[in-house]
């Protein structure tokens, strides 16, 4: 029977000793399991991967027959890796360090958040700027060329997600889409530059109503009186944005009035109902009519106030203060309301100190009788008298005026491509302007020779279509002043009203905060 005494069991006491005594003696190692000895002096203990030559202890190379063997396995490059990776091991009494994998030591690429934007598809792409406010969606079309052909192109579905989410359906009542053409940016923009316009002017007005009327003027009454103050706010933006409606298409019926009739306007044609009026309150219903009909006054009462020195100052403290111009006359009212509109209204309304503000109106009106006069280019010369060269930029500029060259379209065979056959940049849909714009001296001429009279905007024609339509029984039912501003503070059927302003499916954002106390800013 074969002695097994010299070989010993891995990890047994016997085995530490051995390896103890080694390191003790400086001698070669105890030999292993299979018999051999291990001849790495520089590293305390290795364990055995594979037979090896005591001769080579680095470079041990199989017999013939088992490199067949290893080859036929596929053993043989992992066994090379395995001793390079030996050979370069660290000198005895230090520490090896891991090395990070190249995963852990690279850093993470991110990617930009426009490549990912541009990863999605174009549906994708469309309903989440739809999702934007509309001035951060005009706004990215400055971004890039891309951007701007992309929200250019889809002006219709943007347009759409947006009336049907964040417009009012009083809004929507009275500027409807009639044809397709019509759904797109600049009918979304005259929307929202009519109902800033009312939210302003409402909350202008409800500013001198609640200091001259309801006499709250210290801090303490206003702050106890802003409930009341915030449901009249609420309560008037959507009848001052119908009151916009009406001055906005009387000043377009009546210049078609006159271009119908060669000149002839209403001032020499005689009737007891003001045709134009009539057309347009065919298209309010009985409520709409009803309630703005109440209003109207209050509306033109305060702002001719507003044109008026304060009433509390006599003679002499208008001499000190200098309150020395009178109220304006009744055309010019007309003219501001009539050509103007809401907006000019709201303008001058803003206009601080009453000197000032007679003279923003006085400077308003007699711009219309004048023709503009265009400033002459200056004439800029280079250094030492010498001409300077036309940029390459402005003769582009120039040649485009002239027809003499066509600009090219977005996006080379990308999202414009060449089937639009136009520049988006210069032919968008905003091109056509800002709701009641600037008209021309000839249009100017013809409306102020045929304003109608101040007392009689609205208040005749509507109170006999009131009648005609047999809203109220009797002229008597219709609420007057004091009981439209104790109308106007009540606190009871706000939801009703909501519901019939607003609409049902309205979300929150453009439903009026009841909690809110300060106005928002509003641009135009």
């Amino acid at each position: 029977m074969a002695d097994h005494r010299h070989v010993t069991e891995f990890g047994s006491d016997q085995f530490l000793k051995k390896i103890n005594q080694s390191h003790a003696n400086g001698a070669q190692p105890a030999p292993s399991a299979s018999g051999q000895t291990q001849l790495h002096s520089h590293s305390p203990f290795t364990l055995p991967f594979r037979l090896s030559n005591p001769l080579e202890p680095e470079e041990s190379v199989p017999r013939p027959a088992d490199q067949k063997r290893l080859e036929k396995r596929g053993f043989l490059g992992l066994r090379s890796k395995f001793h390079a990776t030996k050979t370069s091991s660290t000198p005895s009494g230090e520490h090896h360090e891991r090395q990070p994998s190249l995963s852990e030591t690279a850093p993470k690429q991110s990617v930009p958040f426009d490549q990912l934007f541009h990863s999605l598809p174009n549906e994708l792409q469309v309903e989440i700027i739809a999702s934007l406010p509309l001035s951060d969606i005009l706004n990215l079309r400055l971004a890039s060329r891309s951007m701007h052909a992309l929200v250019s192109l889809n002006e219709v579905p943007i347009t759409r997600y947006h009336l049907d989410h964040h417009v009012p359906a009083y809004a929507k009542r009275l500027y409807p889409i009639t044809a397709k053409p019509s759904l797109n940016f600049h009918h979304l923009c005259g929307l929202w530059h009519r109902l800033h316009v009312a939210a302003k002017l409402s909350d202008l007005m409800c500013e001198w109503i609640t200091k001259d009327l309801f006499l709250r003027n210290t801090e303490e009454k206003k702050r106890e009186f802003a409930p009341q103050r915030e449901r009249m706010r609420r309560r008037l933006i959507p009848l001052l944005f119908t009151i916009f409606h009406f001055f906005e298409t009387y000043r377009d019926l009546h210049l078609k009035y006159l271009a119908e009739k060669n000149g002839k306007g209403l001032l020499k044609e005689p009737y007891t109902i003001n045709p134009i009026e009539t057309e347009i309150m065919n298209m309010y219903d009985d409520r709409t009519l009803l309630r703005v009909h109440e209003v109207f006054p209050l509306v033109i009462s305060s702002f001719c106030r507003r044109l008026r020195p304060p009433s509390y100052v006599g003679r002499v403290e208008r001499s000190l203060r200098g309150y020395l111009k009178e109220r304006p006359p009744d055309e010019v009212h007309v003219a501001i309301l009539c050509v103007g509109g809401l907006r000019e209204v709201e303008r001058i309304w803003e206009v601080k100190g009453y000197n000032a503000r007679r003279a923003a109106v006085d400077s308003w009106y007699n711009s219309l009788a004048r023709d503009p006069i265009e400033p002459e280019p200056k004439k800029k010369r280079g250094v030492l008298s010498l001409k300077r060269k036309k940029s390459s930029m402005a003769m582009g500029k120039a040649s485009t005026s002239n027809g003499a060259s066509h600009t090219r379209s977005f996006g080379d065979g990308g999202v414009a491509g060449g089937s639009t056959g136009h520049n988006l940049v210069f032919n968008t849909s905003l091109s056509a302007g800002m709701p009641m714009g600037s008209l021309t001296n000839d249009q100017l001429k013809s409306l102020l020779l045929d304003l109608p009279v101040l007392q009689k905007i609205w208040l005749e024609t509507a109170e006999a279509m009131i009648m005609d339509r047999k809203i109220v029984e009797r002229p008597s039912e219709i609420r007057r002043n004091a009981q439209i501003l104790t109308d106007l503070i009540r606190e009871d059927d706000a939801e009703e009203e909501d519901q019939w302003w607003y609409g049902t499916s309205a979300p929150e954002s453009v439903r009026p905060n009841l909690e809110a106390i300060e106005e928002d800013t509003f641009e135009s």
